[in-house]
């Protein structure tokens, strides 16, 4: 009588455990897809895209995929999710956020927007996550968050000492999307969102923009750039650093809870200085090296449990 009851006591923790490395394999690879798409976005504006061309790559082309999709599930609710919801989405975690980062990459190197955006989304995960969804944050994670905090303070050094004002705008504005991108994992916990729901929506819902876009000669520009340079583009904005980052990191949230899979974005500024730096020559300042160790540091105290 009491075998069945200790073997159903004993299952419970291994399939916490697989849900939390599935967790954690997708906050990872979401990482991974944000750091290829910093990096092509740097490269991007270097050869001559604007901000609005390389957003059109990061929502049309996903959007056109999904849209049969959505008209499936049903355009009423757009899924269950909703149309207020799914417009307060696209705002902080769509083509509005990502239109406003690209912008900050005119100002500041690759090493401060890689920095500064996903730890600022980290710090406001975890500040969202106490004071709106109150969930638990441990001692760990909050002397994580500021050392995270003194980390962008070297790196916004960098920019006041030597590159100017313009590049404390820049940093400002990835302030900004970094807390952008925190509430739209706030909202999407919060709402128990669909992963797949919401990455579908958001490109879809984004397919408005394009009529716009193409009547003020976007087309005709990024035609002139080339054939191979715009097909970079599409796949590392349109499917790695769009929809395929966003579900898998929504997937994440769903598994670990928002205080833990926001640690994820902190990872990215160590992937996105490796990759800049060969793929695209880019290497990494004295300052932006200190700050982005310092950072790692944070995060490293952010993601224990004690």
């Amino acid at each position: 009588m009491h075998e069945p009851t200790s073997g159903m006591k004993s299952s419970t923790p291994q399939v916490n455990t697989k849900a939390a490395l599935l967790g954690v394999a997708c906050g990872l690879a979401a990482a991974l897809c944000w750091a290829l798409g910093f990096v092509a976005t740097r490269h991007g504006l270097k050869i001559g895209f604007t901000p609005v061309d390389l957003l059109t790559h990061r929502f049309v082309w996903s959007g056109i995929a999904f849209l049969p999709l959505v008209v499936r599930a049903g355009l009423r609710d757009l899924g269950g999710i909703g149309w207020g919801r799914a417009l307060a989405l696209m705002v902080l975690g769509g083509p509005v956020m990502s239109l406003i980062s690209y912008v900050g990459f005119v100002f500041v190197p690759l090493g401060h927007g890689s920095v500064i955006q996903p730890s600022c989304a980290t710090l406001g995960g975890l500040f969202f996550a106490f004071f709106l969804l109150h969930e638990q944050i441990s001692m760990s994670r909050f002397a994580g968050a500021i050392v995270i905090v003194t980390g962008l303070a070297v790196i916004g050094s960098e920019s006041i000492g030597h590159i100017g004002a313009s590049a404390v705008m820049g940093d400002l504005i990835f302030v900004l999307t970094g807390f952008m991108f925190a509430g739209f994992a706030t909202l999407v916990r919060y709402w128990r969102a669909s992963a797949f729901s919401v990455a579908t929506v958001i490109s879809v819902l984004s397919l408005a923009l394009f009529p716009a876009y193409a009547a003020m000669g976007g087309l005709q520009r990024i035609a002139a750039i080339g054939f191979h340079e715009n097909v970079l583009q599409a796949v590392a904005q349109g499917i790695l650093a769009g929809p395929a980052a966003m579900y898998l990191f929504t997937l994440s949230i769903q598994r670990l809870g928002v205080a833990r899979a926001a640690i994820f974005p902190a990872t990215v500024p160590a992937l996105t200085l490796l990759l800049g730096w060969l793929l695209i020559g880019e290497q990494p300042t004295v300052l932006q090296a200190v700050g982005l160790l310092t950072v790692l540091a944070g995060f490293y105290l952010a993601q224990r449990q004690g």
